[in-house]
């Protein structure tokens, strides 16, 4: 069937103009100015965690125009080469032309979802933990294919993270994870994996080889900023050290360097082993722990609009999607009914159309409520 370039081509006009106009490129150009003449002070780099703001921010804000730019270059440019290939009916060329339709359709609309992350933390990093729950040595080896899952997407991305603790379990796989992702709205697009993955499949543990379902949860929080404000006092926290250990309880570290933070008010305990240092490991767990009570602090906010609004907008934090490797191949998400039955692409980090469709879900409901 022909393509039908001009109704193609009207329809990307229309998108990336709207991306255009949400994404507001003039009061961008102005943040990159003010940007640059901040990174250009002589006493930038007194304050190392501040000029990694200003330099992380230029470079995110400077990736943004060009990518914009050079979409609006591409589909500037492609009537034109439309034009010429039905003009001199030139069959390769008309292919090329197709192929480049084909290709901006799918840049523009990753970047159309990219505009959907609007909330007051989307833009930020990310720390994701993964713990495994019913299933027991499944669980736990369910849980380590998730962490693997999770970081082949982030090298897929070219996004950096940094594990700050794994908990082993005794047989195989993991108690638990956590990791950053240190990416610009890394938040934003990961938050919508959060809640409780099901996988089914023929135990490899199992001497009778029998089925057997298991179940790892997902967090994701906001990584917690200096505007945040959540100042802990030094009697409300107690913090232990001891031995970091790798599978098996076998040593990793022969000094007492890792740390683990509990929160006495609340409960919540935190720890890190995988820094060299009791110092480092300390300003890990920290960092993690100011980002379990800011997410608290956010429920019960929420918590107290609820009681003022009934909220509609479902629950997006419970089983939200299933991995099924026996009897048959499937990947589905049990929100957005967006399903593949190529489940090794999907463990091997391939996750990008399960986001997609996930923040423009969420979109819908926030929107409906």
């Amino acid at each position: 069937m022909a393509i039908d370039f001009p109704v193609e081509l009207a329809e990307l006009e229309s998108t990336l103009g709207g991306i255009e106009q949400v994404l507001d490129l003039p009061a961008m150009r102005a943040e990159v100015s003010a940007l640059e003449q901040r990174a250009s002070a002589p006493d930038l780099w007194d304050d190392q965690a501040a000029a990694q703001q200003v330099t992380s921010r230029l470079s995110f804000v400077q990736g943004e125009l060009r990518k914009v730019g050079s979409l609006r270059q591409r589909l500037d440019d492609l009537p034109v080469l439309v034009e010429l290939a039905e003009d001199e009916r030139d069959a390769e060329s008309l292919a090329e032309a197709e192929k480049e339709l084909g290709e901006l359709r799918h840049a523009i609309a990753e970047l159309e979802v990219r505009t959907l992350l609007s909330g007051e933390y989307d833009p930020r990093e990310a720390l994701v933990t993964i713990r495994s729950e019913a299933g027991g040595v499944d669980a736990a080896d369910w849980a380590e294919m998730l962490l693997r899952m999770y970081t082949r997407y982030c090298e897929r991305h070219g996004w950096g993270y940094e594990v700050y603790d794994i908990s082993y379990a005794e047989e195989a796989g993991i108690k638990s994870a956590t990791f950053a992702v240190k990416a610009p709205y890394a938040y934003g697009t990961l938050s919508v994996e959060q809640g409780t993955h099901r996988l089914v499949r023929i135990s490899p543990f199992d001497n009778q080889g029998r089925r057997q379902t298991s179940f790892a949860a997902v967090e994701v929080l906001p990584v917690t900023e200096q505007t945040d404000h959540m100042d802990i006092p030094e009697n409300e926290i107690r913090i232990d050290v001891f031995r970091s250990s790798g599978p098996g309880g076998q040593s990793v570290n022969t000094t007492d360097s890792a740390v683990r933070i509990t929160h006495i008010p609340t409960g919540i305990v935190v720890s890190c082993q995988n820094e060299k240092s009791q110092i480092q490991n300390r300003a890990a767990a920290m960092r993690v722990l100011e980002a379990r009570l800011l997410e608290r602090r956010r429920q019960e906010e929420r918590a107290a609009m609820d009681a003022l609004k009934t909220d509609t907008s479902g629950s997006w934090g419970n089983q939200m999607r299933s991995y099924v490797l026996h009897p048959y191949q499937m990947v589905k998400d049990l929100r957005t009914e967006h399903e593949t039955g190529n489940t090794a692409a999907v463990l091997d980090g391939e996750i990008d159309d399960f986001i997609e469709t996930g923040i423009r879900w969420r979109r819908r409901q926030q929107t409906a409520a």
